[in-house]
């Protein structure tokens, strides 16, 4: 899928710095490979990679990722999950993983006295709605750093730490949608069919 984002940065410094990227993924390819990841496309701006799990019999397609490198890096790239297939891009509902992550909850406090913290379950994929588009909420991503709620944490805080490669972008991804797939279940459901027939004569 083309960019839909205006390219205002010179092209030729923001395609240099996104074929950095793509050269420091496939510095180290093998080991990527062998983690389940799979660069399909890398055509300046966008890059499409295929998550697969190996823990699982057979090995399995779990999500695929589109980065869009458009004006990088005087603006993170955007990040959208899509379709492994066609390229398409998802909406919320249709999301093969919404990135769930623990997180620590407020902490209560038991019957005699005993402070406790419950762990709470933030998805990272977020959206309005199961018909929007949902995008990834972390820092480094181009919808976390547009989106209102996040005013008072700018893409320049991140920039120069390296907030939006390729890379470290995977990492995240990998942690909480690819690395807590542990194998396939399938359940059987039984039923009972029927045949129509002539009665017999």
């Amino acid at each position: 899928m083309a960019s839909s984002t205006e390219q205002y940065v010179d092209p030729a410094v923001s395609r240099v710095k996104f074929d950095r990227e793509i050269a420091e993924y496939f510095s180290n390819e093998v080991h990527y490979r062998s983690r389940g990841w799979f660069v399909v496309k890398a055509d300046w701006p966008v890059v499409d990679v295929v998550m697969a799990s190996s823990k699982t019999n057979p090995p399995t397609i779990v999500t695929a990722v589109q980065f869009d490198y458009t004006n990088y890096d005087a603006a993170p790239p955007s990040v959208r999950l899509i379709d492994p297939f066609s390229g398409r891009i998802l909406l919320s509902k249709e999301l093969p993983t919404r990135l769930p992550r623990t997180v620590p909850g407020p902490e209560t406090v038991l019957p005699g006295g005993v402070k406790a913290q419950m762990n709470t379950v933030q998805e990272l994929m977020q959206a309005h709605s199961p018909e929007a588009i949902p995008f990834l909420c972390i820092a480094g991503v181009k919808e976390y750093h547009d989106h209102p709620g996040h005013s008072g944490d700018p893409w320049e805080l991140h920039r120069s730490a390296g907030g939006g490669r390729l890379v470290r972008l995977l990492e995240a991804i990998s942690k909480y949608g690819l690395e807590p797939v542990t194998g396939l279940s399938v359940n059987l459901v039984p039923q009972v069919t029927f045949s129509v027939t002539d009665p017999p004569l």
